[in-house]
């Protein structure tokens, strides 16, 4: 896939063995690398380059043949407020219809007010909250905007409307 971003062209691709796993982007995400790990033995990665630049990256897994989860997405520092979480976001949904699937689910943290407001304005729903996720699940408290992440607020988006 190819977006224009101004001037600028966005590639998207599924990761190949010839591409480096982007670590430092799939942990700015999820902070645990076992989590992360099993997502990709389990899910599909694509990387997206502005330039040659390693810009961004996401990660879907299938949770039932019409449900797919975003388990990661993240977009370098430098290149927030360009629009690239959009374009990913919009080439996950477009890859998950393809698969068949009519709802994507995704799970944030309670703390995370941009990642909340991001899906929702993508048309995302809050369907529910696992309280304790966090504490429960990650060794080492996270914190973000001064509030430490508690709970995984769980959105879905409806792809058959």
């Amino acid at each position: 896939m190819n977006i224009h971003l101004s001037q600028d062209r966005i590639q998207i691709h599924k990761i190949t063995d010839d591409d480096e796993l982007p670590w430092e982007l799939l942990l700015l995400a999820d902070p645990s690398r076992e989590f992360v790990s099993a997502y990709l033995a389990n899910g599909e990665c694509y990387i997206a380059k502005l330039q040659g630049e390693l810009v961004g990256e996401f990660l879907i897994m299938p949770k039932a043949p019409d449900v797919w989860e975003l388990m990661n997405i993240a977009v370098t520092e430098a290149r927030h407020g360009q629009g690239i979480g959009k374009a990913l976001l919009a080439e996950a949904i477009r890859i998950v219809r393809q698969y068949g699937a009519k709802t994507l689910e995704v799970g944030t943290g309670n703390c995370g007010f941009m990642q909340l407001a991001f899906y929702q304005k993508a048309g995302f729903r809050i369907v529910g909250v696992e309280r304790d996720f966090f504490l429960k699940h990650c060794a080492e408290p996270i914190f973000e905007n001064g509030i430490q992440c508690v709970d995984m607020v769980r959105l879905e988006l409806s792809l058959t409307t």
